[in-house]
């Protein structure tokens, strides 16, 4: 662990909203619970906080906040010491912080539930003795979706809130170090960037460090695979549950406890498998995908780049490439989810060529023999009945027939 210069003890973590983008998939959990690398986004913030020595968590939660509160608990388990307060309507940034302005310390850290971030990247705003904004840099349009920072003089000037279409400057990372004071500037504001803004417009000194570690927005459904990828590069191996002969396991693969890796499957890492599983035989599992807790994978099965959740049943000589199958969804036999370029529309960017295999939300039952198009979604609790091709996009609680 270690000690920030700074000595500030507390973080405000914002993680009350529903992260609509992401649909189907935050239907019925929050965005800061879905999981990457085999632990919700919330946990990687919160272990890259105690990294830093900062213990004391204020969480402001709201959404679906039960799932939040009974995961976490008082956050003994994690290293830290974890109270909440609701934001009962997910309003605004600005408006969840004022939710916490009865147990904010004199200094604190602002940031968001929902981003990955590197302990070094929340160090590196550690560092700094006034209140500062952590910026990073635009590498691509992108990226783009949070608004610039923009600096005057060596201090920031203000934070935009617009997706701007330059490439130049620094995004806004949503992490702050800021003190009570800010709580007199919130008033009837909704949002952070404008609240830090009228700050500065009424002569507060609000400097701006950039980071060149790890932080990385969770927006739209292509980013949930490609930061699982980063997060599972840091995957420690660990070989539990019952591994049968017969298997080749290359790479950091993690296999959770009461798991079962039957005979002949093909595992190379880096891939995360969750508790009591049942995994195989002749299982094929390619690298960067991630595979929750209770989760069944038929004989014949091939996996590649894909986030399989909770309680998910696939059944035998399926393909499933770059594609995300949330909780408690059955498959049947010979599924195919293969992957492709595909043009889809992502608010903020318009129309976006993505190459992506399937979105399956949660509690879905689809019969044998279907195919699903690249960058095709199915609603939560849909049921698909037997050899189908599904080429457009299916509304929650669907039976196609």
């Amino acid at each position: 662990m270690r000690k920030n210069s700074n000595n500030i003890g507390q973080a405000i973590i914002l993680a009350a909203g529903e992260g609509q983008r992401l649909s189907p998939l935050t239907a019925s959990c929050p965005k800061v619970m879905l999981p990457l690398g085999g632990k919700p986004i919330l946990q990687h913030v919160i272990e890259a906080l105690v990294q830093n020595g900062i213990r004391r968590l204020l969480i402001v939660v709201g959404y679906h906040r039960e799932q939040i509160q009974d995961y976490f608990g008082s956050g003994n388990d994690f290293g830290a010491e974890i109270r909440y307060v609701i934001q009962e309507r997910q309003l605004g940034t600005a408006h969840a912080l004022k939710q916490a302005q009865d147990l904010a310390e004199e200094r604190f850290i602002i940031l968001s539930g929902d981003n990955i971030v590197s302990s070094e990247a929340i160090r590196d705003l550690l560092d700094m003795d006034e209140l500062a904004v952590l910026g990073k840099k635009v590498i691509d349009k992108n990226m783009l979706g949070r608004g610039l920072v923009q600096i005057k003089e060596g201090k920031v000037h203000q934070i935009t809130e617009d997706i701007l279409p330059s490439t130049e400057g620094l995004i806004n990372t949503g992490i702050y170090v800021m003190d009570r004071e800010i709580f007199n500037y919130i008033g009837t504001e909704l949002d952070l960037p404008r609240v830090i803004t009228g700050m500065i417009e009424q002569g507060k000194i609000v400097s701006c460090r950039e980071t060149t570690n790890r932080w990385f927005d969770v927006i739209h459904h292509p980013d949930l695979l490609s930061l699982n990828n980063i997060v599972l590069q840091d995957l420690t191996a660990s070989l539990g549950g019952v591994i049968e002969t017969c298997n080749a396991i290359k790479g950091k693969v993690s296999i959770g406890k009461g798991t079962t890796i039957r005979a002949n499957c093909y595992i190379i890492g880096p891939v995360s498998i969750g508790d009591n599983c049942e995994i195989g035989p002749d299982v094929c599992i390619l690298p960067s995908t991630s595979i929750g807790n209770n989760t069944v994978i038929a004989p014949f099965t091939i996996l590649k780049n894909s986030l399989i959740f909770n309680n998910v049943n696939i059944g035998y000589n399926s393909t499933v490439e770059d594609s995300i199958i949330s909780s408690g969804t059955i498959i049947r036999g010979h599924f195919t989810a293969y992957s492709g370029r595909t043009t889809r529309y992502i608010e903020g960017l318009g129309q976006k060529e993505i190459e992506m295999g399937a979105v399956i939300g949660n509690d879905c039952m689809i019969e044998d023999g279907i195919n699903i198009r690249p960058g095709v979604s199915v609603g939560n609790c849909s049921s698909i009945k037997a050899v189908k091709i599904i080429n457009e996009n299916i509304p929650d609680g669907s039976i196609v027939i």
